[in-house]
């Protein structure tokens, strides 16, 4: 199996970290938290639409994008906003729904996926708000939280179950604030921006034809776990690149840290973490990109990749001593981008007990 990438692939990663090199800083204090400059940056090249379009780009292209995303620890909220629930238009929608997305890849339009709810451990469970039939049209009502780039969404698509069984995929105005969308922003532990949304009877519109779409919300939350995944990955690369930095300009006693044996060992302990954090990564990517949804093998790439965070992000504060607890410096908000990757879209315990439920279907060896 070849891991390497095209050259088409190594163009758009160099291309993305020329873009994100530019910013200053990992963190925007001013709203919305990320700057509307770089989104801008980010758009010219092309990258607000990849995979709209299957035959150009695909879930490895995307991979490639958001590893450097979280290697830069850039908020922009490339995934959230633009290509997954971006994708799921391309895939779903009417035309006129399609139209959208040109706004989306030039920047001047959000999106947001609004699936998970208050008490939803497993993205797999069935939402608790509803779609209703009214008149020719359609209402939700519901909460969903939290919505990750939902404070900036101008358009949502949201998930409701359907009267007759099933789940709905509808698109809802973002604008529609007020009595029929109640939108509360708030800072996420990792210093990015999610939302509460709150419908009341709120008028929505269903996705493309409507209808059932349990296996699309699926297909949609395992595209958006193997994004997060390679912007985990982004994110070890560069803590352990700066833990091992520290060990060899730092001196105790005279000499480097990275001289004592015992630290040096835990940094390789680092490394292999990374490496099976990597390849779990690739596997994803590669299973969505050769058309095969497979939430267990999603499961297997987030629990490793959320066992793998927790180890670098520990063991990097750990070798950074008191310097890596501060907020002037990146490890601890690596640290705190990795642990709110873990608890998105299912937890480590939570992949490993979905995990459990599929010990039935593997048969015995017997010697």
């Amino acid at each position: 199996m070849d891991f390497d990438l095209t050259e088409e692939q190594q163009l758009l990663r160099d291309v993305t970290r020329d873009v994100l090199s530019r910013r200053e800083g990992v963190r925007t204090e001013s709203e919305p938290g990320w700057s509307r400059e770089v989104w801008g940056q980010l758009a010219e090249v092309g990258i607000l639409g990849l995979g709209f379009d299957p035959t150009e780009a695909g879930q490895i292209e995307v991979m490639v994008v958001l590893t450097e995303i979280g290697r830069r620890l850039a908020p922009e909220p490339v995934a959230q906003a633009a290509l997954v629930p971006g994708g799921l238009i391309a895939e779903l929608g009417s035309d006129e729904q399609k139209q959208i997305l040109d706004a989306v890849a030039t920047g001047e339009t959000l999106l947001a996926f609004a699936h998970a709810e208050p008490g939803s451990r497993l993205p797999s469970a069935e939402p608790a708000t509803r779609a209703e039939k009214s008149g020719d049209g359609w209402t939700i009502t519901g909460r969903k939280n939290p919505v990750l780039a939902g404070d900036t969404a101008d358009t949502v698509v949201v998930t409701a179950a359907l009267p007759d069984g099933g789940v709905g995929l509808f698109i809802i105005d973002g604008a529609t604030d007020g009595a029929a969308v109640n939108r509360r922003s708030y800072r996420t532990f990792d210093g990015r921006r999610g939302a509460q949304l709150d419908f009341d009877s709120t008028p929505a519109e269903p996705l493309g034809d409507g209808g059932d779409a349990t296996e699309h919300v699926a297909r949609t939350v395992i595209r958006f776990q193997s994004a997060l995944c390679a912007e985990a990955v982004g994110a070890m690369e560069e803590a352990l690149r700066l833990t091992t930095e520290y060990l060899t300009s730092r001196k105790q006693f005279g000499v480097p840290l990275s001289k004592f044996q015992t630290l040096t060992q835990r940094a390789a302990d680092m490394y292999v973490s990374l490496e099976l954090a990597r390849s779990m990564n690739f596997y994803a990517a590669m299973s969505i990109a050769d058309g095969r949804f497979d939430p267990v093998i999603a499961a297997r790439a987030k629990f490793q990749i959320g066992r793998s965070g927790r180890h670098i992000a520990q063991e990097a504060i750990q070798l950074h001593g008191g310097i890596g607890m501060t907020a002037e410096y990146p490890v601890g908000h690596y640290a705190a981008r990795l642990t709110a990757i873990d608890n998105t879209f299912g937890t480590t315990d939570d992949q490993l007990r979905a995990l459990v439920e599929h010990v039935g279907d593997y048969g015995t060896v017997s010697l």
